[in-house]
């Protein structure tokens, strides 16, 4: 049985819509890993789309109409971005049970609330039933930048993104190719696929 390292922050709505795609995964096992996703562009020296004005729109349309072509549950939150530190720490709190992350999700993405309103992430964390001061340990907040770390580690520059067998597929869109990888591993092995992991740079963009 293969096995995914999945990795995710609750600002992304990409990443809620790849998590509601996992039942087309088959028996793939998937471990749950929680990552700012700010520290990942950070580090990778990149914008969000919600920084970018005219990208920020684009996303927004573009999951609205994702998820009513889908017929998916789907609202954005009051305000975005939002911080979405809480509720990583609430998923370590909760032992990242695939339950919690799955409540967390849908109280952002689906209810229209404000993620910032403590009384919202309170509410949540009392369905999920972890204490509020839980999320203010040391030991939840190491465990957060350690997944961080990690996830930069094994080369990670955004969310949603599965790794198996040390193969990153990024995006709620890569889950056709998860797929296809799994049927059969040599999709990853054509002789473009080989040419393009070797392709020379061209030209160097200078930085602004």
């Amino acid at each position: 049985m293969h096995t995914s390292d999945w990795y995710f922050d609750f600002i992304s709505p990409y990443a809620y819509f790849g998590l509601l795609r996992f039942e087309e995964l088959g028996e793939l096992a998937i471990n749950y890993h929680p990552v700012l996703l700010a520290e990942l562009l950070k580090q990778c020296g990149q914008k969000g789309p919600a920084e970018i004005p005219a990208k920020r729109l684009w996303t927004y349309r573009a999951c609205v109409w994702w998820a009513a072509k889908n017929q998916i549950p789907f609202r954005f939150p009051a305000v975005d971005p939002f911080n979405p530190l809480p509720y990583l720490r609430l998923a370590i709190a909760a032992d990242c049970a695939p339950k919690a992350i799955k409540q967390i999700f849908e109280a952002i993405w689906t209810t229209g609330d404000d993620p910032n309103d403590p009384a919202v992430l309170a509410k949540l964390a009392r369905t999920i039933g972890v204490e509020l001061a839980q999320l203010s340990s040391q030991a939840v907040k190491d465990s957060l930048r350690l997944e961080t770390e990690k996830a930069l580690a094994h080369g990670v520059f955004g969310v949603p993104t599965h790794r198996l067998d040390q193969q990153l597929f990024w995006g709620a869109d890569a889950t056709d190719f998860v797929k296809a990888y799994l049927d059969d591993a040599s999709v990853l092995n054509s002789d473009e696929m080989q040419r393009v992991a070797t392709l020379p740079i061209g030209e160097i963009r200078k930085s602004a």
